[in-house]
């Protein structure tokens, strides 16, 4: 735990401030996931987080990598690309055996998928009630105790819509690096502009740091470099808007299974950005602004 931790109690137990009003559960030391390399994807809902992270996956196991995706959505539909149909959350799997992990076995929550690529879907607590930080703990309490973590090289969380709490910020407490995913949009890169806070909060006290924004659907990129340039974000990647990027979620395929014009370049992309983050991204350090000054800056032309 770092030097500059602060720790408090509750009647939950002992609790750690991520910042200016912000009281987070401590994370269990010995849930921190070892030598793999650990990206946590986030950006506005329905921007293509699932299938950024799906794809991102493959390009790491084509480059030789052994990848762990973890889902952390309700929807449990981030690998559904990946495994062709809709997995048993992580959650659901242990309420079948009341919680009893010791009696349950690999293959009923984590499910081989496309190019090798291990996929297990966290899902999210029921509507209205619990915190998805508590199902992000579970789940990577349960690939540890199957030992799950130690064959992998590079494990991949990705996170449900906007950061609007702390328990979907959890998956922060695990990562190294935390990519943005955002579309030429206000409200894309309002989003955006939260998420860096919330990333900026956390490296406080994990080891967590912002490594960029990926440009996804997008023709142009102008928005996007006005935000980079108020804050100092960085683009790592551009995906254009091809209709063959939405038909491949509706052909349960990842874009490396597809064919179509521009999409060798597409797959080109994903695997130069996998080789850049493998290779390591030095530390973004973007700060965000206040809500008033992104509507200033992109709200009323």
């Amino acid at each position: 735990m770092n030097a500059h931790t602060k720790i408090t109690t509750s009647a939950a137990g002992p609790c750690k401030l991520d910042g200016e009003g912000s009281v987070q559960v401590a994370l269990d030391p010995t849930l921190r996931i070892g030598g793999a390399k650990v990206f946590a994807i986030y950006g506005k809902g329905g921007i293509g987080k699932s299938t950024t992270s799906s794809n991102l996956s493959v390009a790491f196991a084509k480059l030789g990598k052994r990848v762990l995706q973890i889902g952390c959505d309700p929807k449990h539909d981030s690998t559904f690309t990946l495994t062709k149909q809709l997995m048993p959350t992580v959650i659901d799997v242990l309420e079948t055996v009341n919680f009893h992990s010791e009696e349950l076995r690999v293959e009923d929550f984590v499910y081989e998928g496309y190019a090798g690529v291990m996929c297990v879907e966290a899902g999210g607590p029921p509507a209205g009630t619990g915190c998805g930080g508590y199902v992000v703990g579970q789940t990577v309490k349960l690939l540890k105790e199957f030992h799950l973590l130690e064959d992998t090289d590079v494990v991949i969380f990705d996170v449900l819509g906007d950061v609007v709490c702390g328990g979907f910020a959890a998956p922060l407490q695990h990562a190294d690096r935390a990519v943005v995913v955002t579309a030429n949009d206000f409200d894309s890169i309002f989003a955006m502009n939260r998420i860096v806070q919330a990333i900026g909060a956390k490296s406080k006290n994990y080891d967590v740091r912002l490594a960029g924004c990926i440009a996804n659907r997008s023709a142009d990129t102008d928005q996007i470099e006005r935000f980079n340039a108020a804050t100092g974000m960085r683009t790592l990647g551009r995906l254009p808007d091809l209709d063959v990027i939405r038909r491949s979620r509706l052909k349960k395929a990842t874009l490396f299974e597809m064919e179509g014009e521009g999409v060798a370049a597409v797959q080109a992309e994903y695997l130069r950005l996998a080789a850049q983050l493998w290779a390591g991204v030095e530390p973004c350090t973007a700060k965000s602004l206040k809500d008033r000054d992104i509507f200033d800056l992109l709200g009323f032309d």
